[in-house]
């Protein structure tokens, strides 16, 4: 199965948050109509001067959250969908403070926490159906198919109708691109989206770090013997001087040992 994705495109969503009600019926969530991201509400619809901006987890490509996981609690599937087991879950909240769009939510009254955020209808997308939320949508304007094809979708509106979109694909090369793609009549940065994040995924970049890591080891390690050995060196020839010093000035034969004799 190819890697799958969602396309919304903002000038077409009407704030009916049909999405959202969805979204909470397909995973037993408490109903409600709610406007922020939380424990609850997977998906939830932004008003910016009239632009319905849809938020929601971007399923990175190369996922973050799966990368700081101690103990495995994320995994990335081949489909798309970035997926989250509780019961490996250790409430390290690590996720949260990694996750460049910061979208996992946690429970924070519940006795026994855990992190929620949209897990892309695997259950669906496993049996080839498109996720609730794109079901649910009465005006197309969320998308699900294959990432590739969405992507061609994507500039073929932009190219039809260049004075209707910016142009920009949000989410095709964010943080190494995403699940989630977005089109827009409006700036992003107006919307509320990063528009500073780089294209390269997050885990690639502490990787990079991390694999340099035994050359720096060995280097720093000789740098430490060397000064170790100049310092030890000083105080040898100090300690010989001293003592030729002193031997001058008792007239004594005695030999001292000259430290280039060690």
């Amino acid at each position: 199965m190819k890697p799958k994705a969602l396309l919304i495109d903002m000038t077409m969503c009407v704030g009916c948050n049909a999405c959202q009600d969805a979204c909470k019926k397909e995973n037993g969530l408490a109903e409600g109509e709610e406007h922020k991201l939380s424990a609850s509400a997977y998906t939830a619809l932004e008003e910016h001067d009239g632009v319905y901006v849809r938020r929601m987890c971007q399923h990175c490509e190369d996922p973050t959250c799966a990368s700081v996981c101690p103990v495995g609690a994320f995994t990335k599937t081949p489909e798309g969908p970035v997926l989250y087991d509780e019961n490996k879950c250790i409430g390290c909240r690590y996720c949260m403070q990694a996750c460049p769009f910061q979208v996992p939510r946690y429970e924070w009254n519940s006795t026994f926490p855990r992190v929620h955020k949209c897990i892309l209808c695997p259950q669906r997308v496993s049996k080839g159906l498109p996720t609730a939320c794109a079901e649910a949508c009465p005006t197309g304007a969320t998308t699900f198919g294959d990432r590739d094809e969405l992507i061609k979708i994507a500039y073929e509106r932009m190219s039809a109708e260049p004075g209707k979109y910016v142009p920009k694909l949000y989410g095709e090369h964010e943080v190494g691109g995403t699940s989630v793609l977005y089109l827009s009549s409006v700036p992003f940065e107006q919307l509320g989206f990063k528009t500073n994040l780089q294209t390269a995924a997050l885990p690639q970049l502490t990787w990079n770090v991390l694999s340099k890591i035994p050359s720096i080891v060995t280097v720093g390690g000789a740098m430490l013997y060397g000064i170790w050995w100049i310092t030890n060196r000083r105080d040898e020839v100090r300690a010989y001087e001293a003592a030729l010093q002193e031997r001058r000035s008792n007239g004594s034969g005695a030999h001292t040992t000259n430290p280039e004799e060690n």
